[in-house]
């Protein structure tokens, strides 16, 4: 069944409208033969409120009587069994009274929503639970009836009724909300202009931030990239610098002069760890913008550039704020530098902010390439084969006297220009190919050691050279990162693969894929976390690995899953292109967490529904298995106090032993009854010590006939490991319910004996047997096979049987007997003592 949808008509304060525009609602839902009916709704008096009741139906309400009197709430039983598509529930923070279904009127709406009824509401934004500190500082009232901000969150619908205070104040005054006398009350205390002016800030704020969510949820459902600047979002860039707190200040007044602004600072940090960031001064500016109402945020790129524009994207920000370069003139050869190529790449709908600053132009470390990814040394061994390669070829080919040519000797410096491509990037591979343009310009075309070339040949064969070593190199470059793109692309595939091929089969445990997310990325901890509400704490419900966190914001990766879950990492800051796989894995992690408590719910439904049989079946047993000796001892002891009959002594004999066995019988139906009652509750608690089974099994026999059973327990059996007691009344059920099957004249065998490490009692029988398909099936509790008559027992023999040889770590199963019958076998453990089984020996 679906859930049903709620809307939730939210005010500032008492007398906005609420209620009226719900009755609105539900009026033009009736006219469009919606059938809409009114659950609970309170017009307090007001006469246009009480109109609008009209021409809709209301259903009855509950009555409840507390301390000498009557009050009336919703009454959810009227409601569901009426059934309507939509339903009206007037305050939906209202506390019920004591001794309704429910303590509040919102679990009441949960119910029906739950039912697939629609539900209409209203609630005023003082009534919050997370506002009730704010409130109370505002107007000086502590709201008693709250509801928790999760419960309209999850509204599928909420719609503002606003009004400005001066408005509700004269609608105060007109007498259209409280009472003539009630007036001059309100309006000097809770109904001030300016507390109003804050409660209605407060709604029009809070009512922003869900529209945000929801247009946060639509651009990533619908995949938008385009900025919408439905509001001022300013992204901060970061460089670990001193400038930071400059950067900050200067965002957050931009912020300041719009409504709504929202400062977000970042901080991208290469993959590697090359960084010339300061962790203090990180420290101190992360503590800067928070104070100023903004957020910090960390991020991975090799690029910071293209990192930094995916994130304001990402976050659908209007503008950026950037400080100008701090490197000095003559860095610039390295490129443009980041702000131009922010500004550059922005494109239209991303303002980009260059804000000076003191530390502008006095200098930085060196830039650190895009091969960063690479690592130090591949990056050392690439300039080192780039730069020494083409010395150490000089030297060799000016010691030896073959002449190669030049074309030959051009080719091995090309060699190495692609081989420092290949080990370290573009840039070493391009320094490798303008040394060896000028080495062989000056070692190998005439007139040799000088920088000028007589031929004009070698002067296009130098400069083609370097061309195609310059082409090559970007060539070799560009296949690396193609390569290093392509085996990240096929890791992260297979890494969905195994989530989409685990989710169809069912079988990662919560742990399992948490040790995977762990060892994915290799972090020192992993986490799921989840907590009731925005306002309860976080709980741990998975972890792997040491010291993990317990709270998303301790964790140095996050990724949030819905409200109320998030997957915590500890030991490094992810790549931002690493996020994309790490949400697959947090939506698998929430899926395998909800299968498994699905299973758990549905373990303990099938538990309910046991025990719901065998309490039907128990009550069965009791109105008629055990009557049956009751009213033969009733019958017995009535017969003996009867003054009208003269009984002899063979008569009175022969009622006091029907009698006996009546009690002997109801003693064993309970007996057996308690012991499944035991079995069920799981309170049977075996005391296992090592004992020889002809000490137990022939006391096990006293009640049964002594003709009725042929008892074959060799002396010389090991000792096992059991308890005497369980075992005892195993064996005694069993015997018992062959007895009782066994034709009449032919004698129960009982045997035992010993096979590898266990050892086997068996009980046959020649009565009528039980076909294949049924052996499992007469060892459930209330089963009796066949004709039995109904005064044969309460079908718990066996049942028990079973559940005492499995509590001491047996079994008990059925065999046919050859010949025809039922042999049962229980199966026990032998003794881990070698001197016990040698001290039976001995005996």
């Amino acid at each position: 069944m679906a859930r049903g949808k709620l809307r939730i008509y939210l005010g500032a304060a008492p007398g906005v409208g609420k209620t009226y525009s719900m009755l609105s609602e539900a009026h033009r839902r009736v006219e469009r033969g919606t059938d809409c009916v009114v659950a609970f709704v309170e017009h307090h008096s007001r006469p246009r409120t009480e109109v609008m009741l009209h021409g809709l139906e209301l259903l009855p309400r509950h009555e409840i009587e507390y301390r000498g009197a009557v009050f009336t709430e919703m009454d959810v039983d009227a409601v569901l069994e009426r059934r309507p598509s939509v339903v009206l529930v007037d305050e939906l923070a209202h506390t019920n009274i004591p001794g309704s279904r429910n303590t509040k009127r919102w679990q009441d709406v949960e119910e029906l929503l739950a039912a697939g009824i629609d539900v209409v509401s209203t609630v005023n934004i003082q009534h919050l639970e997370s506002l009730g500190d704010v409130v109370e500082s505002i107007t000086g009232v502590r709201q008693q009836e709250t509801v928790p901000d999760e419960v309209v969150r999850r509204a599928d619908q909420i719609e503002l009724v606003d009004m400005s205070p001066q408005a509700l104040r004269r609608r105060m005054a007109h007498g259209n909300i409280y009472k003539p006398e009630k007036v001059d009350a309100a309006l000097s205390n809770y109904f001030r202009p300016g507390n109003l002016t804050a409660l209605r800030e407060l709604a029009l704020l809070w009512v922003a931030d869900r529209v945000d969510e929801y247009l946060t949820e639509y651009r990533s459902e619908h995949r938008v990239n385009k900025i919408w600047g439905s509001r001022e979002r300013i992204v901060v860039g970061l460089t670990g610098g001193p400038e930071g707190r400059t950067l900050i200040r200067r965002a957050a007044r931009l912020a300041e002069k719009g409504a709504g602004g929202e400062v977000l600072a970042v901080y991208v940090a290469r993959s590697d760890g090359l960084t010339a960031a300061s962790p203090k001064e990180l420290a101190v500016q992360r503590t800067l913008v928070e104070d100023l109402g903004g957020t910090f945020h960390h991020v991975v790129g090799d690029d910071v550039p293209p990192a930094l524009l995916d994130f304001s994207r990402g976050v659908n920000a209007t503008q950026i704020v950037l400080g100008t370069s701090r490197r000095r003139t003559w860095q610039y050869l390295f490129g443009p530098g980041v702000g131009a190529t922010v500004a550059r790449d922005s494109g239209p709908d991303l303002d980009v902010h260059i804000v000076t600053h003191d530390e502008a132009a006095r200098g930085r470390g060196l830039p650190v390439g895009r091969g960063a990814r690479l690592g130090r040394t591949r990056i050392l061994w690439g300039w080192a084969a780039g730069v020494i390669g083409p010395a150490l070829l000089t030297l060799l080919l000016t010691r030896i006297s073959v002449d190669l040519g030049l074309a030959n000797e051009m080719l091995l410096y090309l060699a190495l220009t692609v081989g420092s491509a290949l080990l370290g990037g573009l840039l070493p591979s391009l320094a490798s190919a303008a040394l060896g343009s000028l080495l062989i310009n000056w070692y190998f075309t005439p007139p040799v050691h000088e920088f000028t070339i007589a031929d004009p040949k070698n002067i296009v064969a130098i400069t083609i050279f370097f061309l195609v070593a310059a082409s090559v190199a970007s060539v070799v470059d560009l296949a690396a990162r193609r390569t290093h793109q392509a085996a990240r692309l096929r890791a992260e595939s297979e890494i969905l693969s195994f989530l989409a091929g685990s989710v169809l089969r069912g079988e990662t445990s919560l742990d399992a894929l948490l040790e995977r997310v762990r060892e994915t990325f290799a972090m020192e901890s992993a986490a799921l976390l989840e907590r009731a509400s925005e306002v309860e704490p976080w709980t741990c419900t998975g972890a792997v690995g040491p010291a993990p966190v317990t709270r998303p914001e301790d964790a140095d990766v996050d990724m949030p899953v819905g409200d109320r879950m998030a997957l915590a990492l500890s030991g490094r800051v992810l790549p931002a292109e690493d996020r994309r796989v790490l949400g697959a894995f947090a939506a698998q992690a929430a899926v395998v967490l909800d299968r498994q408590r699905l299973q758990e719910e549905a373990h303990q439904a099938r538990l309910y529904a046991e025990g719901d049989r065998i309490r039907t079946a128990l009550l069965a047993a009791v109105s008629h298995d055990l009557r049956t000796p009751l009213a033969s001892i009733k019958a017995s002891v009535t017969s003996l106090r009867s003054d009208d009959v003269e009984w002899s002594e063979a008569d009175e004999a022969e009622l006091l032993e029907g009698i006996e066995a009546g009690a002997d019988r109801l003693e064993h139906l309970v007996g057996n009854l308690l012991d499944m009652s035991r079995l069920q509750t799981g309170t049977v608690t075996p005391i296992i010590r090592e004992i020889d089974l002809d000490e137990v099994v022939p006391m096990a026999l006293g009640g049964v006939p002594e003709d009725s059973v042929i008892l074959d327990i060799p002396e010389d059996l090991p000792m096992v490991a059991v308890d005497a007691g369980l075992l005892e009344r195993a064996v005694a059920n069993v015997v018992e319910n062959a007895v009782k099957y066994s034709p009449p004249g032919e004698r129960v065998l009982v045997s035992a004996s010993a096979m590898a490490d266990r050892v086997e009692v068996r009980v046959a029988d020649q009565g009528p047997g039980v076909p294949d398909e049924a052996k499992d099936r007469i060892f459930a509790p209330f089963q009796r096979y066949g004709d039995a008559p109904r005064g044969a027992g309460v079908g718990l023999g066996l049942a028990v049987a079973r559940g005492f040889a499995e509590a001491m770590g047996g079994t008990l199963t059925a065999e046919d007997t050859p010949g025809g019958g039922m042999t049962m076998v229980i199966t026990l453990k032998q003794t881990a003592d070698p001197r016990a089984s040698a001290r039976t020996c001995r005996r």
